[in-house]
């Protein structure tokens, strides 16, 4: 086993991670509500970008507060998918299997 072969590829595949979470920063997961009142956008790194929200809402405290929960959710489950997705492709692609570090780079 080439030490010094697999630091170096240990590193360009941490460069390979950066550049993917830099990348996953300017993908847009697009969530609403089943009847639109509510709509959320988040990037693939789960910072929310905005929120849309039907003056109808306005009008009960609770039913906002749920809403804004059921459709956080949705979005930020959407989100952890593409994320996990796109930097499992990175580092199965990339490194060799070395017993024990499976979760390095999660």
């Amino acid at each position: 086993m080439d030490l010094m072969g697999m630091m170096g590829k240990l590193k360009e595949t941490q460069q390979k991670i950066e550049d993917t979470k830099n990348r996953l920063d300017t993908v847009l997961i697009d969530e609403q509500s089943n009847d639109g009142l509510l709509k959320v956008t988040l990037t693939a790194n789960r910072a929310i970008k905005s929120i849309t929200i039907d003056d109808s809402l306005l009008e009960d405290k609770d039913q906002l507060e749920d809403y804004l929960i059921l459709t956080l959710n949705k979005a930020i489950e959407k989100a952890t998918d593409v994320n996990q997705t796109e930097l499992d492709a990175v580092t199965k692609m990339d490194m060799p299997m070395i017993p024990g570090m499976e979760d390095l780079f999660k």
